[in-house]
């Protein structure tokens, strides 16, 4: 365990969202002009965003409420804050109830703090919602760096690694002397990363991921049954359809310019909302409008996919986690292996599986990860 000292308080600026109308009207005209690409034979998803999908999706787009998302973020008290001069937007949301645990809640790629709108009330006022009183958290929601609105990015490239101490210094310096972390996707990795800190008073990192990956070494599949296996396929098909990783490592500033001129590549961009269309995601259109809604008038993609271009070239090298771990992994999902987690991870205290939900289980099946991390912080 790390010692850290508490930090000076943060200065705090109390941040609203409220998007100019213009903005809004540009994107309208935009949708209004689109121009879509051909569609590939059969036009399914086997070639990537079928055309039929963002046909539907543009027309839905277009009625699209966003003034009822920014409602929805500010209902929460908001603010702005300045950790290694970098803009960090966060929500912060005090529980009701005495001695509740400081919870910060990390988003994924390519999600935001929307991920978590969901799980937010019943988080910090759990008598309201089924729970009870001890099982309350204080909840705090940051935008990692360049992503929303914690732009412009300062500083150079941001790492995962960078990320949690910047999180340990938010938490810090907002008066938690002691605090957990939760998080999906880039968010699992900063929370894994966070636990290898194990910062004086961490709670834990409880994450719907730990990505841990064969090594090759002789033997490391031995015993493993039919579950195994088919965790490992799931991984083929993921590496065969995701090649927004490898264009987001080797040429992200490329990627980026079409992505920042034409909300409809933004929105196509966003596939993995859909699992790429293997028909398993419970990700509504509603929620997928949001998210590329908030990248769109932002135009935060660029700085939100530098992370793997920037995770590849860290030069870090692979270290085993000695901080304790809480692993919920839902259906279809990633399913992380268990023998290789524990292999690269030496506190997994908790580790539980669900029949329902996908890579965005906050959004998907929000009320089984609340309920998962009141166990796991319990």
């Amino acid at each position: 365990m790390t010692s850290t000292k508490t930090s000076a308080v943060l200065e705090l600026r109390p941040f609203s969202v409220h998007v100019p109308q213009a903005d809004l009207d540009d994107l309208q005209q935009r949708l209004e002009r689109t121009r879509f690409a051909p569609a590939a034979p059969g036009d399914s998803w086997e070639y990537g965003t079928p055309e039929s999908y963002l046909r539907d999706m543009v027309e839905r787009w277009k009625g699209f409420g966003w003034r009822t998302v920014e409602g929805r973020l500010n209902a929460y008290p908001g603010y702005l804050a300045e950790i290694e001069g970098q803009p960090i937007h966060f929500l912060h949301v005090r529980s009701p109830h005495a001695d509740a645990t400081p919870l910060l809640l990390a988003h994924t790629y390519p999600g935001s703090i929307l991920d978590f709108l969901d799980m937010i009330d019943p988080l910090v006022d759990p008598v309201a919602h089924g729970g009870r009183a001890e099982d309350a958290f204080d909840v705090v929601v940051p935008s990692m760096p360049g992503f929303g609105f914690s732009t412009p990015v300062v500083g150079g490239d941001w790492t995962m690694a960078r990320v949690a101490r910047a999180y340990d210094a938010l938490m810090r310096g907002l008066g938690y002397e002691t605090y957990g972390i939760h998080g999906s996707d880039g968010g699992a990795m900063v929370s894994r990363e966070l636990a290898i800190l194990d910062p004086e008073g961490f709670l834990g990192a409880h994450v719907l991921q730990l990505f841990s990956f064969p090594s090759g070494a002789e033997g490391e599949m031995d015993g493993f049954s039919e579950k195994e296996y088919a965790a490992l396929g799931h991984l083929q098909w993921f590496q065969s359809v995701g090649a927004y990783n490898v264009m987001n490592a080797s040429r992200p500033q490329t990627m980026a310019a079409g992505l920042a001129d034409s909300p409809v590549a933004t929105l196509a961009y966003h596939e993995l909302f859909e699992s790429f269309g293997n028909g398993t995601a419970l990700v509504s259109p509603e929620q997928v409008l949001a998210q590329a809604t908030l990248y769109w008038l932002t135009n935060s993609y660029a700085t939100a996919a530098r992370y793997h271009y920037a995770e590849q070239r860290s030069g870090a090298e692979p270290v085993v986690c000695t901080g304790r771990i809480g692993v919920a992994v839902f259906k279809d999902d990633f399913q992380t292996i268990r023998a290789f987690a524990e292999r690269d991870n030496a506190r997994i205290e908790h580790w539980s599986e669900f029949p329902r939900g996908g890579h965005y289980a906050a959004l998907e099946v929000p009320d089984d990860v609340v309920a998962d991390l009141r166990v796991f912080f319990g």
